[in-house]
Formats: C-alpha cells, structure tokens, sequence
C-alpha cells in the first residue's frame, strides 16, 4: 500500500480549463456556507493508476471541493489498476482510520471487472460500516485518442466534485444520526 506525497501538491496544482469551467460552481459556493463537522472527518482516496491523466482530474477535483465542505485530512494511494481498489479499500476500512473512503478509476471495455469492483466496494461499506465512495467508471466506449483522453477527462473532474459533494453530504449526515442514536433520540 503506497501513500502518495502528492497531495498537497495536487492541492496547489493550477486548474485546467476544464477543472476551471467545471468547478465554477462550486468556488462560486463560499466554505462558510458550507455545514461544519462536529469533529474532524480522515478520508482515504484510492486511486487507480491505469489512465492516471484520466483519472487523477477526478481526485484533483475531489481534494479541492473536499476542502471547501471542511474535510481537510485526506491521504491519498495508489493501485496499479481498478481490480486492485476493493482490497485496499477493505484494509484500509478495517484500520479505522478513515471516516470514509473514496475510489477512483477507469475501467476500459471489461463490465465483468466493473460490476465486481462496484459490488466488492458495496460489500466493505456494508460490513465495516465506513462509507465508500465509487467514481470508478466504465464507460461503453473509451478510445485511445485526444478526443476521448478530453472528453473524459472533463467527466472526471465532474465525478470528482461529485463525489466529494456525496462524501461531505453523507459524513454530516452519519454525524447527525451516530450523535441521535448516542443521545438515545433515534
């Protein structure tokens, strides 16, 4: 399991005009009108490095967007491809460490390897109680050309404001309903 020291330098990295047109409605949404945590969200971003200009657009958008919702404490890793994700996410749930954990890649022309990642990353959340994210995508069709390599590297800085949307949304719900059942209300 290697911990990637890129993440803060993927937080000071200048945005491409995609991420820029993308992203503008989030940075036009201030952090402040965003809900705080109660106490500090961990989050864990496992990422596949098969297509990783790809792939990395959405884990750039994630780490900026996870920033204005106030979950700052993310560590970054890397597999070598999306089959790898599940386990690593099931090691990394188990440690405890995370609050939530989100995955990231492409998997190109094989639905077999994409319903058993997103049904592996089903099972860790249902067992371990730690919410996992999917922005692992399948498209129909995926070309090895300029035109495809933009066109989803565009979509993924969409899945990536997405699902750090979905994260923070979730965490402060779990938040919300973890303190309800503590007090005795739920």
């Amino acid at each position: 399991m290697n911990q990637m020291s890129q993440e803060s330098e993927s937080r000071s990295e200048a945005p491409s005009e995609a991420q820029s047109s993308q992203a503008q409605s989030s940075a036009e949404t201030p952090a402040s009108q965003h809900r705080r945590f109660a106490k500090p969200q961990r989050v864990a971003f496992v990422q596949s490095s098969w297509h990783r200009e790809v792939v990395e657009e959405a884990r750039i958008a994630f780490l900026r967007e996870a920033e204005v919702r106030h979950i700052t404490n993310i560590d970054v890793f890397e597999v070598p491809g999306s089959f790898e994700i599940p386990l690593h996410v099931q090691i990394l749930a188990k440690t405890r460490r995370y609050t939530a954990i989100v995955a990231a890649g492409l998997v190109v022309e094989n639905k077999f390897v994409a319903e058993t990642v997103i049904r592996a990353l089903m099972d860790v959340q249902l067992r371990t109680e730690i919410p996992v994210f999917s922005a692992v995508l399948a498209p129909e069709q995926f070309h090895e050309t300029e035109v495809h390599g933009d066109f989803f590297r565009k979509h993924f800085v969409i899945k990536g404001l997405e699902v750090a949307k979905a994260c923070a949304d979730t965490l402060l719900s779990l938040e919300r309903l973890r303190g309800q059942v503590a007090a005795g209300i739920a």
